[in-house]
């Protein structure tokens, strides 16, 4: 690890209530933006389904409208999940982001589907997706369809048809692996590929995921040495109480998610304090405040450095949770820009 920190942002376009899909996309450009110009080296964004607090449903439509609108910050998936999609068309549309904005472009891919079982299944029955059995084949196919000279398969008659993601690529995007468990981080190691591990959502099983990337990494011709990095959940403030009266609407929902209670959009500051108290919920948030970077400034930046030495990596990618009071804009998120520019200026300088 260098000391240098670098940090990057994972966002999930959170929907608070009172908020629409148009306001909620509105406030995540303006993330970027400010990421773009603070200094932070890649702006990300996740895949969920039918999740009324999530608005993050299609990667490389914002990922598009994102790079558009910023001008050095890597831009990328975390993740495209690739049982939802064929992947041809995921090496398609990703040549066609990297053709747009040469050289920051990461495709990030995860094995999960990103939603529940009644969503995936309508997935898989109304338009093409891909066997997640298959996925190893399918990062490979990925892999070649975006090269240069791409791909080819054999036909029935014996003649060999080519195929390309896009017809004179001048350049590949960055193929990343995400994964909570041992099986992507052993795949990423095998393909000689990036990886990441998805500690911001679990974090159980991280030392041994990275020590099994590390230990069984085959260098590739683009990748010659393993590179990780980790996400983290965040909200930062001037102080720890602001810190945690933003973070708690986000500590709520995750609680409502690992009960499987009906999920809703984003409380406000306000909904979340007044809310009763309740024992199983208060002891998942307990544990989940743990985990988190719920800090003042100096705090956060202490914590973040304190991570990266321990797992021997020098970049970190924020998930900025900070939640939103009632009198504040609906298509801004005052909440998660302040914790990314105060991180930057303890950080980025």
């Amino acid at each position: 690890m260098t000391d240098t920190l670098r940090l990057s942002v994972l966002d999930l376009v959170p929907v608070r209530s009172g908020q629409t899909s148009a306001g909620a996309v509105a406030a995540s450009v303006r993330l970027a933006q400010l990421a773009d110009r603070t200094g932070y080296t890649r702006y990300w964004f996740a895949e969920h389904h039918n999740m009324p607090a999530v608005a993050s449903t299609t990667p490389p439509v914002l990922i598009a409208a994102t790079a558009a609108r910023t001008e050095r910050i890597r831009v990328g998936s975390g993740g495209v999940m690739l049982p939802n999609h064929a992947p041809l068309v995921v090496a398609e549309q990703f040549a066609a982001l990297e053709a747009l904005a040469p050289g920051r472009i990461d495709l990030g891919i995860g094995r999960a589907p990103g939603s529940d079982p009644v969503i995936t299944q309508l997935l898989r029955i109304s338009g093409p997706t891909a066997d997640v059995d298959r996925f190893p084949d399918h990062i490979a196919d990925i892999l070649s369809l975006l090269s240069p000279d791409g791909a080819s398969l054999r036909l029935t008659s014996g003649r060999e048809y080519a195929i390309t993601a896009t017809p004179a690529a001048a350049d590949v995007p960055t193929l990343w692996l995400l994964g909570s468990s041992d099986y992507s981080a052993k795949l990423a190691a095998s393909l000689g590929l990036p990886y990441v591990f998805a500690n911001h959502f679990s974090g159980e099983g991280l030392e041994r995921a990275l020590e099994l990337y590390r230990t069984e990494y085959q260098p590739s011709e683009a990748h010659p040495s393993p590179e990780t990095f980790l996400t983290v959940n965040a909200s930062v403030a001037p102080t720890v109480e602001e810190a945690r009266a933003r973070a708690l609407p986000q500590l709520r929902s995750m609680a409502r998610l690992r009960t499987n209670r009906p999920m809703r959009p984003l409380e406000t500051i306000e909904e979340a304090a007044a809310a009763p108290a309740d024992s199983i919920g208060d002891e998942l948030i307990a544990a989940m405040e743990r985990r988190w970077i719920i800090a003042d400034a100096a705090g956060a930046a202490s914590e973040l450095r304190r991570l990266a030495a321990r797992h021997g990596i020098d970049e970190v990618m924020v998930a900025p949770i900070a939640g939103s009071h009632e009198s504040e804009p609906t298509d801004a998120a005052p909440g998660r820009e302040q914790t990314l520019e105060l991180l930057a200026g303890e950080l980025l300088g």
